[in-house]
């Protein structure tokens, strides 16, 4: 049987011929002494990281790849290349894959196997239907075709799909199929033909690492000195990371993924058949040599290669019928007139997964030169041509060209390498692959990892969990009465169950006291024997931190291009110590920022502290009160200003650091207390906290207070391509100051020429809070009847009784295709509207805090009550 140029070998598996001449079976090439780079990997996405940093101007590349080009789960990859993925940038890197491997046949002469088949995602249930609405709306913003279409229009686009349990579908016209080691192939000899060095059968065992860099690749056949090393080594990466004397970690894991095979049908499916994505089914089905080809992911994975380096190339594993036997039944559902197929064989294969279903790109947090891109979760032939584009990108000028923080590996730290954990949560995300995720919803394995000393204490009660960098915080407390359990499986697009418990806690807050558990949040202290530590944040910082000692500063640490790489809070403690307070996820990204930026300097000392202090956030008018009876101090703004940070004791504990700061923009106080006090503070809290209603919250109050007083996240709203001059934070540069901080020179031209997009905050109008779908985040935004940008984060705001979304509007383009710089009046001129699945709602934009609508509000309230008493 012919497949695309490749034969079929031994049970039917797909194999490459010997594609290039470099080193043939009988002798090898010798391997070089020294590279600039080298590339571990020859799969799909070793040899796309090779091919984008040749076209980059890299020279002096070497890619090794253990056994043959391709021969490893490149060569089973099922060859689906579909731009229906769960993230935007996601969505971006296939779709550039796509486009790339459209034009890698005129560009090498090597033979594809590309065929725009289109694909479609189908929609069995209301929930699912949303959800495929809700991603054609973020794909339009991409410029991406795609189509809403009914069940009817399914069954003209696909012969043998069975429609009658389906509500609708999602068409994407430009998806496509394609022959991956033919891909490969392609990718690889245009690589060969840049100059860069392929050497097959040559097995990297560690990267060598002095100070802190690479230094070389040693391998089973001799050493190569080079500055960068890139791991594409897709499911030994793991392994890899930890075989050398300098560990770096991989966090991914593999799983079995099986597929089917079918001989050609009676009457043969023809080439350009759609793709059908049935994730209610849990199944995928594509055309196969005028056959099918169907797999799927299954709610019970099996998980492989638990400990030490496997086959040097993957080989068909063996056949369970039993377990595939779901997938089956799924199939043939959908597409009855399968029973008669005659089967070819079923192909087990190995996949790598990672903790939250997102692959890992860029540069290790611990070594310097040593780069990642592996943990494809099934979908390394969509992603490797983006991936690799972008990963060349970062090395070559420092940084990708969009923002791909949910993909990069200082993400996660040493804590989520742990094997079991791996284990574990693979089990689980392979499953999720295909199932509906509803807003906010939350991984199940791998939970507690990460917890505050007052866990158990919250968890008794009523406290619901979040988890965020492996830290568990809480969401909301449930109070006395109210089903846990259907609180616990509340899943939907609409208004939530946990609405009034929320809706109770954010009144707390505004009219008594609450206390929020912060402990997860990032703490870092910098300090020197002379004035290193000051130096250094100055650099850093585009805030002023030559403040008097207590005094809190609000800054963002920017790169060049006066991107935000972290946003944080520092506290000037002493002349010559600082403590930095950063969010949850950022402790190993801002830990790797800083440590790249400081000299090396034994006078100066950072001390990552995140585990030795709880985090209490007292929100609310009674918060002084509470704090005032157990400390004997006056806590009024007279005596204790707003952004100032004092050591003192409460209660019985000393040495807490109560600052004046809440993170919501609400009176109240944030208190940092060594952890062996922290169970006594907080008791102490709530026992004094009693008379003035003290009650606990969770991050959901958190988010909707921060939200509706305009406060921007890093994370959500800010990131490496967002200035402070384009989210309003412009008071938080020191222009004024003569130091040259990063990012300064960007600015003062940002400055000059005018930002072209702006962070603004929308309320939405006529907007059914009961009835109609929520705002979440990723919503296209329009502005008279033109898209105009995407919203970022949102809430219900409890205070203006409607929803509030944060996020980015630009102008249309100039005469010449060119950004045109944003103004005031644009933004207030405008009619905005809020694309929520498919339907647009009316939404006021402004660029400042809906502060006169709190007071409208109120008003609007009085008058009903008024005109009611009036009728009465």
């Amino acid at each position: 049987m012919i497949f695309t140029g490749y034969r079929l070998v031994g049970r039917g598996l797909w194999t490459s011929p010997r594609c290039l001449t470099v080193s043939g079976d009988s002798q090898l090439l010798p391997l070089p002494r020294q590279a600039r780079v080298v590339i571990c990997g020859g799969g799909i996405v070793g040899t796309s990281v090779a091919y984008h940093l040749a076209r980059l101007g890299w020279t002096d590349i070497v890619l090794l790849e253990q056994g043959r080009l391709g021969a490893g789960t490149t060569r089973l990859c099922a060859g689906i290349v579909s731009v229906a993925k769960p993230i935007s940038i996601e969505c971006q890197m296939a779709n550039y894959s796509s486009s790339l491997y459209q034009q890698l046949e005129e560009e090498t002469g090597v033979k594809t196997g590309y065929v725009k088949t289109g694909s479609l995602c189908l929609a069995q249930n209301q929930d699912r239907f949303i959800s495929l609405k809700r991603l054609a709306s973020r794909l339009k913003v991409m410029g991406i075709n795609c189509n809403i279409i009914k069940p009817k229009e399914v069954a003209k686009l696909h012969p043998l799909v069975n429609i009658h349990d389906l509500v609708g579908a999602l068409h994407l016209p430009e998806d496509a199929v394609v022959s991956p080691p033919d891909v490969n192939h392609a990718l690889a000899v245009a690589s060969a033909g840049q100059g860069v060095q392929i050497m097959e059968r040559t097995s990297v065992q560690q990267v060598l690492v002095e100070k802190g860099c690479v230094t070389a690749v040693e391998t089973d056949r001799g050493s190569i000195k080079c500055e960068y090393f890139v791991s594409c080594a897709g499911q030994w990466a793991y392994e890899l990371g930890q075989a050398s004397e300098t560990k770096v970690s991989v966090p991914l894991h593999g799983c079995e993924h099986f597929y089917l095979l079918t001989k050609p049908l009676q009457e043969p499916l023809p080439p350009k058949t759609p793709v059908v994505i049935d994730m209610d089914g849990r199944i995928y089905a594509r055309p196969w040599q005028g056959g099918l080809l169907s797999g799927g992911f299954e709610k019970n994975p099996k998980p492989i290669f638990t400990e030490g380096r496997n086959q040097l190339e993957i080989q068909n594993m063996q056949e369970d019928w039993d377990h595939f036997e779901p997938m089956l039944s799924a199939l043939l559902r959908r597409m009855p007139s399968l029973e008669s197929a005659e089967i070819h064989q079923l192909v087990n294969c190995p996949e790598s997964f990672t903790p939250d279903m997102r692959c890992l790109m860029g540069e290790t947090p611990g070594v310097s030169g040593y780069y990642v891109l592996a943990g494809m979760n099934s979908s390394g032939l969509a992603f490797a041509g983006g991936a690799g584009k972008y990963l060349a990108e970062w090395m070559t000028y420092g940084y990708p060209t969009a923002n791909v923080w949910p993909l990069d590996i200082k993400r996660f730290g040493n804590l989520q390498s742990s094997r079991t954990f791996l284990r574990h949560r693979v089990m689980e995300v392979m499953p999720l692959l295909y199932e509906l995720k509803v807003p906010r919803w939350d991984f199940q394995t791998g939970r507690q990892l990460r917890t505050s000393p007052l866990y158990d204490r919250l968890d008794t009660q009523g406290a619901r969990w979040m988890e965020k960098h492996g830290f568990e915080r809480p969401k909301y407390f449930v109070p006395p009465g109210k089903d846990l359990l259907s609180l616990d499986q509340s899943k939907t697009f609409y208004k939530p169950d946990w609405f009034d418990i929320v809706g109770a806690e954010v009144k707390c807050c505004k009219e008594a006291v609450c206390v929020i558990d912060m402990s997860s949040f990032t703490k870092f202290e910098l300090t020197s024997t002379g004035d290193q530590a000051l130096e250094l944040l100055q650099h850093l910082c585009a805030n002023d931190l030559d403040v008097p000692v207590g005094h809190i500063v609000h800054t963002g640490m920017l790169n060049e291009r006066g991107g935000y790489e972290n946003d944080c809070s520092v506290v000037r403690l002493s002349k010559n110590s600082f403590f930095i307070i950063s969010p949850t996820d950022q402790q190993v990204h801002c830990w790797s920022w800083i440590k790249k930026h400081m000299p090396n300097d034994p006078h100066l000392h950072l001390e990552d502290v995140s585990w030795k202090y709880t985090a209490l956030n007292l929100i609310g008018p009674r918060a002084m009160d509470v704090l005032a009876e157990l400390s004997y101090v006056s806590m009024t703004p007279d005596h204790f200003p707003s952004m100032f940070c004092k050591e003192m004791s409460v209660g019985y504990a000393n040495g807490i650091r109560v600052m004046s700061m809440t993170h919501t923009g609400e009176p109240g106080f944030m208190l940092y207390i060594p952890i062996e006090y922290a169970l006594h503070v907080y008791n102490e809290v709530m026992s004094v906290g009693q008379k003035y209603g003290i009650r606990n919250a969770g991050y959901y109050a958190l988010r909707s207070l921060r939200i509706e007083k305009f406060f921007a996240f890093w994370g959500q709203d800010l990131d490496a391509f967002t200035t402070p001059l384009e989210c309003g934070r412009e008071f938080r540069v020191k222009f004024d100051k003569d130091t040259d901080f990063i990012g300064r020179e960007a600015l003062l031209q940002q400055r000059q020429d005018g930002v072209t997009r702006r962070f603004v905050m929308l309320v939405l109008e006529d907007h059914d809070t009961e009835l109609d779908l929520w705002p979440w985040w990723g919503e296209p935004v329009y502005r008279n009847d033109q898209l105009a940008g995407t919203t970022t984060s949102s809430a219900y705001s409890y205070t203006l009784e409607r929803h509030v979304c944060l996020g980015f509007v630009s102008p249309p383009l100039g005469p010449e295709g060119l950004p045109t710089a944003i103004t005031p009046d644009f933004i207030n001129r405008g009619d905005y509207e809020v694309d929520i699945a498919g339907q647009r709602y009316p939404a006021k934009a402004k660029l400042y805090p809906f502060s006169s609508l709190f007071t409208q509000q109120k008003r609007r309230k009085d008058d009903i009550e008024l005109s009611n008493l009036q009728g009465k």
